[in-house]
């Protein structure tokens, strides 16, 4: 993008990332920002979300594959929804659905698919010790990618609308 996405303007106001915390404040559920930049860290705290809890990812960065496995040892026997950033047409509506379809299902994997292929970066993941455990292995088996790790476990694909699940990568796309 030639910068950093959270940061871009958005158009409903404010930033991707100001937008997709105030999206995850609709669920009414605690917030974990994990993030290595400082920037980020500081405009979420001035947001003043009381469900808003921000922490400074530490090295090595990467990837969201690493960065699940530090939620899951901060938030063990919970149920995380992983939301990404850089899908600014992403609705609470999508959020929804997403929950309501793993209600009945605590401890599976549910993952947003866009009709083509899952989007993983919209997901809810039980942090159970099984698969706390099995993520923990393919870390330090040195994978990093959620695509791979994802491809050994059962997991429900939920379908969501595709313009919702747009993941914007260059400017381009905007």
């Amino acid at each position: 993008m030639g910068s950093d996405k959270a940061l871009l303007p958005h158009p409903e106001g404010s930033t991707w990332l100001e937008r997709t915390l105030r999206l995850l404040a609709t669920q009414q559920r605690p917030i974990t920002l994990l993030s290595r930049w400082p920037e980020h860290l500081a405009l979420a705290k001035a947001m003043h979300l009381p469900e808003l809890e921000t922490v400074a990812e530490p090295s090595p960065w990467e990837g969201p594959l690493l960065a699940l496995h530090r939620l899951m040892e901060r938030h063990p026997h919970q149920r995380l929804l992983l939301c990404p950033v850089d899908m600014p047409q992403l609705q609470s509506i999508g959020l929804d659905q997403l929950v309501a379809a793993a209600a009945g299902e605590a401890q599976q994997v549910h993952v947003a698919h866009d009709g083509q292929r899952r989007q993983p970066l919209l997901g809810l993941y039980p942090s159970h010790a099984a698969l706390a455990a099995s993520l923990a292995r393919s870390i330090q088996q040195g994978e990093r990618r959620l695509q791979t790790w994802l491809q050994s476990l059962p997991c429900i694909d939920v379908p969501l609308e595709a313009h919702l699940l747009r993941n914007i990568n260059r400017p381009d796309e905007l």
